[in-house]
């Protein structure tokens, strides 16, 4: 029997403590999520419906502990509202986390069983991909509940999101050569991107397109063995710790797992810009200070990674390909907004992008 409960405290108040955190953004409601006929073991978390019903993809990963995977659910969730309301969307933000390893646990019943989860918030939560689902899981997801995005085309969906999401972040990085440069094109620019699967791969089509030089690593060597099939001009370096030291750098793109910009990164980094489309890119507080400091200019990575939600979000209302993508090319000049307000106000760029996100936010608390 499936079961649904809220977060509850652990002997040592762990969960709870971790839950009610300020620093956290008081999230509405947690929900753990137990199937043990399938195995499946999920977190919920909604961060906020002030703008709408929560909406964040669901992420698969063999988290180390489930405390992590509470913690990643909440710091995705948060990002999500944070990304919604500068997307113009009319969502809070939501996230699910399923906990093991895709490869090795992930079944139809597992999928089924936590639709059945999605269903019982009754539309205060809509799912759809992230790492490790796909398309193909969303179907099934689908199954039980009317509120998963990101499914096929022939099961009345809009299919692969990652085509937007990359064309969002090929926006904000105009944006970025706009504000620092002038000009708003790549060509001429070395572009490095870690990660070139899901999203990294069709980011590489547009800096090509556009007349970048890029370079590339992933820790799936067929990953990198696919792109440069496709275009033998695209270099190649051994890891992401390479990738950060390159010569001549302007842009570095983590598209793959958060925390790519941290304590130990940041001071080795030779770009000028960062803009991606990995979520949480910053391993925690004043590391966009850090960038601040070192004239490192940084493209808030929920704003410019928003074109997939604009996808699945439409999907929701009859999904139309050039509808989103004109909303998608906006991600441009949200951009360009948040580096102006940033300037004004004499703050780092992620500090001014949280002060429009939440005065939305609060607005639609008001509405």
């Amino acid at each position: 029997m499936t079961d649904v409960r809220p977060a509850s405290v652990s002997a040592d108040g762990g969960v709870l403590h971790t839950l009610f955190r300020s620093e956290q953004g008081g999230h509405e409601q947690v929900v753990l999520c137990q199937d043990r006929a399938s195995g499946l073991k999920a977190v919920i978390a909604l961060h906020s419906t002030a703008l709408g019903p929560a909406l964040g993809g669901t992420r698969f990963h063999a988290y180390a502990s489930e405390e992590e995977a509470v913690l990643d659910a909440l710091n995705l969730s948060r990002g999500m509202s944070y990304k919604n309301a500068l997307a113009g969307l009319d969502h809070g933000g939501g996230k699910a986390v399923i906990i093991g390893d895709p490869h090795l646990i992930k079944t139809d019943e597992l999928l089924l069983a936590y639709g059945r989860f999605v269903a019982s918030l009754g539309g205060r939560y809509v799912t759809a991909c992230d790492v490790g689902t796909y398309v193909a899981d969303m179907d099934v997801v689908a199954r039980t509940n009317k509120w998963t995005t990101g499914r096929s085309p022939e099961n009345g969906g809009a299919g692969d999101s990652s085509v937007l999401t990359a064309f969002g972040v090929f926006q904000g990085m105009r944006a970025s050569a706009q504000h620092l440069w002038g000009d708003p094109t790549l060509r001429g620019r070395k572009v490095g991107i870690a990660g070139v699967g899901k999203v990294g791969h069709h980011l590489v089509e547009h800096l090509l397109e556009d007349g970048a030089e890029v370079v590339i690593t992933d820790v799936r060597a067929e990953s990198v063995e696919r792109v440069r099939a496709k275009h033998p001009q695209v270099a190649a370096v051994t890891d992401t710790e390479a990738l950060i030291r390159t010569e001549g750098l302007d842009i570095y793109a983590p598209c793959a797992l958060g925390g790519a910009l941290n304590d130990g990164s940041v001071p080795v980094l030779t770009a000028k810009v960062v803009c991606g489309a990995a979520n949480n890119q910053l391993a925690h507080p004043g590391v966009e200070k850090d960038l601040a400091d070192r004239g490192i200019l940084y493209a808030p990575d929920y704003v410019v990674n928003a074109g997939g939600v604009i996808q699945v979000a439409d999907e929701l209302h009859g999904f139309d390909f050039d509808r989103c993508k004109a909303k998608a090319a906006k991600i441009f000049d949200t951009t360009l907004a948040i580096f102006a307000r940033a300037k004004s106000d004499g703050i780092p760029p992620a500090a001014a992008a949280d002060r429009l996100a939440e005065q939305r936010m609060a607005e639609g608390r008001r509405g």
